[in-house]
């Protein structure tokens, strides 16, 4: 990393004080606007500033503990657990209008899961009740063993710190530096800056866009941009990727170049989920394929293929 980068650490301010505010709001589906998902500039709502020490931490009532641990991937205690399960989920946004409806889904840590079908099927609200950004009306989603909706808002950051969320329209800080963006994933954690420059480097190798760490995040092109968000929704080595229509913006090509992102990612251990209505990208090879309709979850857990029956909603070619 360049004498330039590691000035850029040294005298960056805290995440609080860096805080640009970011007004964008996500829609749920059916057309109800949900609240706005403050990942930028709001990091103390997102991750949680580090405001208690480890041992806080551990003896706390925070509700939900972190999985990961030096060295290990999981604790001991959710080795034998799915990495994510729902169990009769029901959500609406309109009263008799329900988005899911009776879901039930279950996902094994290393998987790759793309999940799909028509707008307004509820593939965004699916994620969205994952990182609570929304709480299911019935059922429950367990994270690691968790039942989510029952954490307190305490815990909810900690819960986001064991996801990596990568949305459609990046949701990155034109103003920052490249770095500056994927470091943010980590200095709320308050670990040492010299850890947080190595690690943010080796992201942005790994999702090539070595060398530009020193760039404003807001000069680079719309493949790259994603491509900063992928590096900061995995500098933390997260148990669970969660990617909400990442390729929704970019031209074919450079939606083929995402997706094979994320497939290197999986191949290291991770487990990803990744919604998308676009029909060539579930096509790329067989990978199991959750189809959102009317409510339901239709799980294929081959996978589309070009000869297999086309299903009876449109999904974009």
């Amino acid at each position: 990393m360049s004498g330039t980068q590691n000035a850029l650490f040294r005298t960056a301010s805290s995440p609080a004080q860096r805080g640009i505010a970011d007004t964008s709001h996500s829609r749920g589906e059916g057309g109800e606007s949900g609240p706005p998902i403050n990942l930028v500039p709001s990091h103390r709502l997102w991750y949680g500033l580090h405001m208690r020490s480890a041992d806080d931490e551990r003896s706390g009532p925070i509700g939900f503990r972190p999985m990961l641990r030096t060295g290990h991937r999981f604790s001991r205690e959710a080795s034998h657990r799915p990495i994510l399960v729902f169990e009769d989920v029901y959500k609406s946004y309109r009263t008799g209008l329900p988005v899911l409806r009776g879901v039930n889904l279950v996902i094994e840590r290393g998987e790759f899961v793309f999940v799909t079908g028509p707008s307004g099927s509820g593939k965004s609200t699916m994620l969205r009740l994952l990182y609570r950004a929304d709480t299911v009306d019935d059922g429950r989603i367990l994270f690691l063993g968790r039942d989510v909706a029952r954490l307190t808002p305490q815990a909810v950051p900690f819960l986001r710190r064991n996801l990596g969320v990568v949305f459609q329209d990046f949701k990155l800080v034109d103003a920052w530096s490249v770095a500056e963006n994927v470091a943010i994933a980590l200095e709320v954690l308050g670990l040492p800056q010299r850890l947080i420059r190595t690690r943010v480097g080796e992201a942005l190798e790994r999702v090539g866009l070595a060398g530009r760490g020193d760039d404003p995040a807001g000069v680079l092109s719309g493949g790259e941009q994603q491509r900063v968000a992928v590096a900061r929704a995995i500098v933390g080595e997260p148990a669970l990727i969660l990617a909400d229509e990442p390729t929704g913006n970019l031209d074919p090509q450079l939606a083929l170049d995402i997706l094979g992102l994320f497939e290197e990612i999986h191949e290291t251990g991770a487990t990803v989920l990744f919604a998308t209505h676009d029909r060539t990208l579930l096509e790329v090879r067989p990978r199991r394929v959750v189809i959102l309709d009317d409510g339901k979850a239709l799980d294929v857990p081959d996978g589309l293929s070009v000869e297999s029956e086309e299903p009876d909603f449109p999904i974009a070619h």
